[in-house]
């Protein structure tokens, strides 16, 4: 179990839909703190709520993070880079390194940086926020990172929990926001998300499945290969 009453958080991509949403709700269930962290940050109507600048992809702007946040409990690497077409051969030089640096590198070395924050404090968490999309390749470079986020994310949680850290690891397809503005398919409200996923870690699960896209999406996998992709059972007749 983890009570976020008292906890200092620190919300990346917190100018984004979920990263308001991870701000208000944290405040809500009794947060003393939470750092709303962005590459330009905006303004707060709230004393509790610190506006930090925090390019993830910049080593020199997560070390500046880390010094001015050292009393943080709670990260939460939610913020996040998505390409707009399918396939991964199409996508330019430019959006597989966008990808790569900020999905993947990103979380890693600010988890990396902020660990020894973390297992200083007697009881600390850290969620990442992965996607259906960690299990289905449809996706190209967005899916690559994802994936390559979740096993960052089962590794980081081996490795900390020894030191009193609980890692969370979320999936969740479509959700309502700008990032997913070009997708017709269903997609879930940003304000359920974030109260999936608080509950789960004020409950101590290590795995969120927030959507039934994820649960069939992970189901899947114990399948073959045929079954999750049936293009490819297609392609050989």
């Amino acid at each position: 179990m983890y009570s976020l009453n008292g906890a200092v958080v620190l919300v990346t991509g917190a100018n984004g839909g979920i990263g308001t949403h991870f701000v208000h709700s944290a405040l809500a269930r009794g947060a003393s703190k939470v750092y709303a962290t962005a590459r330009t940050p905006r303004s707060w109507d709230d004393e509790r709520i610190v506006p930090l600048a925090l390019d993830i992809t910049d080593p020199d702007s997560i070390q500046a993070a880390v010094t001015a946040a050292d009393d943080v409990t709670v990260l939460i690497n939610n913020a996040g880079a998505s390409v707009a077409t399918p396939g991964i051969l199409t996508h330019s030089d430019a959006e597989i390194r966008t990808n790569v640096e900020t999905n993947f590198l990103g979380p890693l070395f600010l988890a990396r940086a902020f660990a020894p924050v973390l297992t200083a404090k007697d009881k600390s968490a850290m969620i990442n926020i992965h996607s259906a999309m960690s299990w289905y390749a449809v996706g190209g470079i967005y899916s690559a990172t994802k994936a390559a986020l979740w096993s960052v994310t089962n590794s980081l949680r081996l490795e900390l929990a020894p030191e009193g850290v609980h890692v969370v690891g979320v999936h969740v397809g479509y959700v309502d926001t700008m990032m997913a503005a070009h997708a017709t398919d269903p997609k879930m409200d940003p304000a359920d998300l974030v109260t999936t996923v608080l509950d789960a870690v004020e409950a101590g699960d290590y795995e969120v499945l927030a959507d039934q896209t994820s649960v069939q999406l992970k189901a899947g996998l114990s399948a073959p290969i045929e079954a999750l992709y049936p293009q490819l059972a297609r392609s050989k007749a």
